[in-house]
C-alpha cells in the first residue's frame, strides 16, 4: 500500500514548545503550530488512502521517502517517528511498536524544491523475516 503526504515533512520532536497553562500556572509542552498543521493536512491525505480500512496488525515495513524543499540538515529518526506517529494517530496502523512496526527499510531523504512530500510504501512481512 502507497501513500503520499504532500507538504514539506515535519518533525514532532523538533517543533515543540513551551506554554503555560492558564488554570494551573505550570507549563507544559506542546507541538508547534507548524507541526500541528502539518498532522492536519496529513488526516485529510491519509484518509483518502485508507478510508475506514481497519488499522493494520501484523508486521509491516514502513518505507518513506522524505522529499524535503531544502538541502538543510534533518534528523531522519525524527521524521520517521512523526510519520509513525501519524500513521498510528489516524488508524493506518495498530501501534507503532516494534511488532508491527518491524523496519524502515528503504528510507530515504531527498530534495525536491517544487514539490515536498512523504511517499509511504507500507509492505506486509512473513513471521520469519
Amino acid at each position: 500500500m502507497k501513500i503520499v503526504i504532500l507538504g514539506e515533512p515535519r518533525t514532532k520532536k523538533n517543533s515543540q514548545q513551551i506554554l503555560i497553562n492558564h488554570s494551573t500556572g505550570r507549563p507544559f509542552v506542546s507541538q508547534s503550530p507548524a507541526y500541528k498543521q502539518y498532522e492536519h493536512d496529513a488526516a485529510w491525505q491519509v484518509w483518502q488512502h485508507w478510508n475506514n480500512k481497519p488499522p493494520i496488525e501484523t508486521r509491516v515495513n514502513i518505507k518513506c521517502v522524505f522529499c524535503m524543499k531544502t538541502h538543510r540538515k534533518v534528523d531522519l529518526t525524527n521524521l520517521l517517528g512523526s510519520i509513525d506517529d501519524i500513521l498510528t494517530k489516524f488508524s493506518v496502523i495498530k501501534d507503532d511498536n516494534c511488532n508491527i512496526v518491524a523496519g524502515h527499510d528503504g528510507t530515504r531523504v531527498r530534495y525536491d524544491k517544487d514539490n515536498p512530500r512523504v511517499e509511504i510504501d507500507i509492505t506486509e512481512l512473513g513471521e520469519e523475516e
